[in-house]
């Protein structure tokens, strides 16, 4: 099945999208990779529907991956005497640790690490920012704040603190049993939340223990501050733009996705732009102007998926909602700006070998009639450096390990083929021509680009590049070995 564009889709799953027929449509209506919400649903219900994937994977023959997002630490205030109060603008609340239930004036936020961590003026975020609160003095069991914008106040109700570096690890009890059971089950990315630092990335990577790639959601200012070292430490990133713009001023949001968009692209690691991208299609079969612009910028940016998220998991039209985002995307794709931002906002890194190969090999495809750039790659590495190009013809990433085509699929237009093991690049090249011809991006009469690193299974030693016709006899008449 042959996507008519770049960018990927992510499908969040959930009570909307529970069941094979569901799922098989959302997959047909252009979903590449699907999201497990370890939020919600316990571990029977994504064992369900990891087997549902796999199940489709296996009667499409595509490579689908599967991508589990870890719920990371829960900060919560406690509850409340009324189940919930209304704060005025101006008037004095306290946060502390008594357990007992609050009222107009206070209430339990049973988390000592975030008073450890708090100094006056900073503030403190409740209920999405909808509440705020300016801390006028603190201790190690209570903070006595202003209200400075007031509302309605109720039981467990979320907490942010963007001001300070909390000294919590990305990883909560409940994440340690979650990313051992989706590991064991076979997924193929795992997203760390709550990352603050690149320790935590490290602490993740360290437990996942190579059986799965790993993704830092970006969704805390002090994420931001560190993302350099947290890109390095990551496998992909995304940009989780709905907590950004709790914690940080919304006007603040825009410019930092394109940043770290152009930064993800110039390392060649996926990035996935996620977060109320169709929200009014979790109620309405049509998405809002604002929105469909929202994802347009996200894909003129070049970013390597786009994600739904209660669209698709909760929502009332979640196959309406991957349709409209594979409509958008065809659209914007097939603007000529669309290559002029794409091309204007290429990295053009050439320190390496691999980057050179893969540079010329997308010149090459862009100058002559070229119909496919064809990756052989067991690492994915090749592959990698090759999206980084954004060239105007398609990739073909050919690899005998499922893991790397589903981790692949992913990755801004990543075509994955599994094929068996080789050891010439004789062989690589005839299974590539082959490739192009049976999944209809050539024909006899055309020729591809063949990339490879020689010897075979060493990751990043990409040194080889051929022009290579697509008709069998051709190759091995052409073929020196």
């Amino acid at each position: 099945m042959r996507r008519l564009r770049n960018v990927k889709i992510v499908a969040t799953l959930g009570p909307a999208s529970n069941d094979y027929k569901t799922i098989r449509a959302l997959f047909e209506a252009g979903a590449d990779v699907f999201r497990l919400n370890m939020s919600h649903g316990d571990h029977a219900d994504i064992r369900a529907r990891h087997e549902i994937i796999r199940q489709i994977e296996k009667d499409t023959g595509r490579p689908i991956a599967i991508l589990a997002d870890l719920q990371g630490p829960k900060l919560r205030v406690g509850t409340f005497r009324n189940g919930e109060e209304d704060l005025q603008d101006g008037q004095k609340f306290r946060l502390d640790l008594d357990k007992s239930e609050g009222d107009a004036t206070r209430v339990c936020l049973p988390h000592r690490e975030i008073f450890d961590a708090l100094e006056p003026g900073a503030s403190l975020l409740v209920n999405d920012g909808k509440i705020r609160l300016k801390v006028d003095d603190c201790g190690s069991d209570f903070a006595d704040c202003t209200v400075i914008a007031g509302g309605t106040i109720s039981d467990r109700k979320g907490v942010n603190v963007p001001d300070v570096v909390l000294p919590l690890a990305a990883l909560s009890e409940k994440d340690r049993k979650d990313l051992e059971f989706v590991c064991q089950l076979g997924i193929d990315w795992l997203a760390l939340s709550f990352v603050q630092r690149s320790a935590d990335v490290e602490e993740g990577r360290a437990l996942a223990a190579g059986r799965a790639a790993i993704m830092s959601k970006i969704e805390k200012p002090a994420a931001v501050k560190a993302f350099d070292s947290i890109l390095a430490a990551s496998d992909g990133i995304m940009v989780a733009r709905g907590d950004l713009g709790v914690e940080l001023p919304v006007q603040n949001v825009p410019p930092i996705q394109k940043r770290l968009v152009r930064a993800c692209r110039a390392a060649a690691k996926p990035v996935i732009v996620a977060t109320q991208m169709l929200e009014s299609m979790i109620e309405s079969p049509m998405p809002t102007r604002a929105e469909v612009s929202d994802v347009a910028t996200a894909i003129y940016e070049g970013a390597d998926a786009v994600m739904l998220s209660a669209e698709s998991a909760a929502g009332s039209y979640p196959i309406e909602a991957v349709t409209t985002m594979n409509n958008v995307a065809i659209e914007v794709e097939s603007d000529p700006l669309y290559r002029e931002v794409i091309e204007a906002t290429r990295a053009g890194l050439k320190e390496t070998i691999a980057d050179a190969i893969v540079s010329a090999a997308r010149e090459i495809a862009e100058t002559t009639d070229i119909k496919a750039i064809c990756c052989y790659s067991q690492s994915g590495t090749t592959a990698l450096l090759t999206a980084r190009e954004r060239p105007r013809v398609p990739i073909i990433a050919l690899t005998s390990k499922v893991g790397t085509a589903r981790r692949l699929a992913l990755t801004w237009g990543m075509h994955c083929v599994m094929t068996g093991e080789v050891e010439r690049f004789k062989m690589a090249v005839v299974n590539a021509a082959r490739a192009a011809r049976t999944e209809g991006f050539a024909s006899e009469a055309d020729h591809i680009v063949v990339t490879a690193g020689i010897p075979f299974n060493h990751p990043g030693s990409t040194n080889i590049l051929r022009v290579a016709p697509c008709e069998e006899r051709l190759i091995f008449s052409t073929d020196p070995e």
